[in-house]
């Protein structure tokens, strides 16, 4: 069986908004402008005031004749209320949840879709990491909200390719399990570098634990990096080929940085598991910062003038069993914002030198050899390939 590889489409545009007391607003004004057609494929979804609002906008829409679609994965909502979800329901919406837990399926239940897609219209999508929780998009009183992340409002025609692979996993959703977890062994090709600075745009995904293609795209893209490879990402245990390719990347003189959680994370054991990687990188000359202000949770690679983001973290768990998907772009003003996005985050965090990492406590030492020994035997139980 074969899938998909989207090509490159030229004339799209994008306006990328950072951190949910932005994009949230943006969303929101989104989905009331929507006159035909709301689809929605979200990974964590939590009942709070950002799901109120949310429910209340999308009965609205369905009452004004819109079609409405929400496929959510049945483990990152399970505290969506039954409640909330019966609204939806008797409004009309059509709800459908991606791989519902079932014992007998044993590591099947593994399997996750870990997208955030909204699409409107068939017209326009916002693509990133967020998800419909409080901390994600509710400002609190300082104004800001407790996670780091961000999303991206594409216009052109890559459009249709979202909606093409949200149709796909929409179909499935409604398969049994057996079906729906089938490995999907298809030879994943990197497309050529597209010519030009302005509006290309495309569609890359993971949709098995053999399609790979938004990896095979970050590691062609730092081999032919020239200048920078700024990488963000909240869970860093990247596979043996991202670490090799980073470090081969800073011998030659390109500027690495990788743009890390720091003690504020949701998961503190990936925390430590990965520093286990940071003498090396250190070594070769990979820069590492860890964010201080808030929980970074973004997904966010800025590789000369390519830039990648959306759902997918460059861990082993993510590649091994999760659905992922990630907008890809060559668009001067969309690099320059996300450069000055990065730009910001850098001087927002602690830079570890290599003398300063020799100085660790060991308390903190210990940590990291006890993590990085557990991140070991679930690699190794799991069978996930490093």
């Amino acid at each position: 069986m074969t899938g998909t590889t989207y090509p490159w489409r030229e004339g799209n545009t994008y306006r990328l908004t950072v951190n949910g007391e932005h994009f949230f607003p943006e969303l929101l004004e989104q989905l009331q402008q929507a006159r035909e057609t709301i689809d929605i494929e979200m990974y964590l979804v939590t009942s709070g005031q950002v799901t109120a609002r949310l429910v209340k906008v999308l009965i609205a829409a369905v009452g004004r004749g819109v079609q409405v679609r929400c496929l959510f994965d049945a483990v990152g909502s399970r505290e969506f209320a039954e409640p909330e979800r019966e609204q939806l329901r008797q409004a009309g919406v059509d709800l459908r949840f991606y791989n519902p837990l079932n014992w007998r399926f044993g590591s099947r239940n593994f399997h996750r879709d870990h997208r955030k897609i909204v699409l409107v219209d068939q017209v326009r999508a916002m693509v990133g990491g967020m998800g419909l929780t409080d901390p994600f998009c509710q400002a609190d009183a300082s104004g800001q909200t407790e996670w780091h992340e961000q999303m991206l409002l594409i216009e052109g025609p890559v459009v249709a390719d979202w909606q093409d692979l949200f149709e796909q996993e929409w179909d499935k959703a409604g398969l049994p399990p057996t079906a729906l977890l089938a490995p999907l062994r298809r030879k994943v090709s990197v497309p050529p570098h597209p010519q030009g600075d302005a509006g290309h745009g495309r569609v890359a995904y993971i949709d098995s634990r053999h399609g790979k293609e938004v990896l095979n795209c970050l590691l062609a893209a730092v081999r032919r990096a020239d200048t920078r490879v700024w990488l963000a990402t909240p869970y860093f245990l990247p596979a043996w080929r991202i670490r090799r390719a980073l470090q081969r990347a800073a011998r030659r003189g390109v500027d690495v940085r990788l743009l890390l959680c720091g003690q504020r994370i949701d998961h503190p054991q990936v925390r430590y598991a990965g520093q286990r990687f940071y003498s090396r990188l250190l070594k070769s000359g990979v820069r590492i910062y860890e964010y201080q202000p808030r929980f970074l949770h973004l997904k966010t690679a800025l590789v000369d003038d390519w830039v990648s983001l959306g759902s997918c973290n460059f861990d082993h768990w993510t590649l091994h069993w999760n659905l992922e998907a990630n907008h890809q772009a060559v668009d001067a003003g969309l690099i320059a914002d996300v450069a000055s996005s990065f730009e910001t985050d850098f001087t927002d965090s602690k830079e570890w030198t290599l003398a300063q990492w020799r100085e660790l406590p060991w308390q903190h030492r210990l940590k990291i050899r006890v993590w990085g020994q557990v991140n070991r035997w679930v690699m190794f139980w799991f069978d996930i390939k490093r």
